[in-house]
């Protein structure tokens, strides 16, 4: 089967690019660590998403200029959201619908 360019345009169309994903991905652990999906563990099971993946998006938070620091012990210790930066929580909550479709995320 020989693709066209219309077709190319329509399988493009669909495809999100990586910094919006990845910018995505970072908003959306950032809320879920706020309301109180705070672990590790606790993202992953929510999300689906690799341990790695979620340990990797939590520590590159402070790129977004979003606080979040650990809190208690190595096996009962979790994340905490201080500040959001230049990010505005409530368009996250507005948004949250999008942001999980565009993820491929199950909405919390």
């Amino acid at each position: 089967m020989t693709l066209t360019s219309a077709d190319t345009s329509i399988i493009m169309s669909d495809k999100h690019s990586k910094t919006k994903t990845s910018f995505y991905r970072r908003i959306y652990v950032a809320h879920l660590i706020s309301n109180n999906v705070n672990s590790v563990p606790a993202i992953t099971e929510a999300t689906g998403m690799p341990r790695r993946t979620a340990q990797d998006t939590i520590g590159n938070l402070k790129e977004l200029h979003i606080d979040c620091e650990f809190i208690g012990g190595t096996k009962n210790g979790n994340y905490r959201i201080n500040d959001w930066g230049p990010i505005c929580p409530t368009w996250i909550d507005k948004n949250l619908a999008m942001i999980t479709d565009t993820l491929g995320y199950p909405s919390i």
